[in-house]
């Protein structure tokens, strides 16, 4: 396999992404901290609560991100940089989630549907990549 840019641009994207979900963890152990909530309870003062499901949910997209994004990345051929380009929208759609939720927990749909924009985007190009690769070995 020959490494492309497009496949450097979403590794980069997923280095950024873990980072983004290392300092989310980082965030739930300063509330902890901060409000004296010992482990392993999860529930206590609501700051904490709050980057706690923060913290948790997203580890619940990468699920379905990450393998998306490489799915995506490796069988779509078309725009190359589009995958990666998911990815940035999932990862600023996490960011805005994160910064909403901690203030308002009500008002955190933007960042849901940006980051679902970006998985989205992500599950049409895989698709069409594993459509394209299907078509491609039935004609040989």
């Amino acid at each position: 396999m020959s490494i492309t840019y497009e496949t450097l641009w979403s590794a980069i994207v997923t280095i950024l992404t873990i980072l983004l979900y290392f300092y989310m963890g980082g965030v739930v152990g300063r509330m902890r901290g901060r409000h004296r909530i010992q482990a392993p309870a999860t529930s206590g003062h609501p700051n904490f609560e709050r980057a706690f499901r923060v913290h948790y949910n997203t580890m619940e997209q990468l699920v379905v991100f990450l393998p998306l994004l490489w799915l995506a990345t490796l069988l779509y051929r078309g725009i190359g940089w589009l995958p990666a380009l998911f990815g940035v929208i999932f990862l600023i759609g996490r960011i805005v989630y994160m910064r909403l939720y901690m203030s308002e927990p009500g008002s955190r749909s933007p960042g849901i549907f940006i980051g679902m924009l970006g998985i989205l985007g992500l599950l049409v190009l895989s698709v069409l990549g594993i459509v394209e690769d299907w078509i491609a070995l039935s004609a040989s």
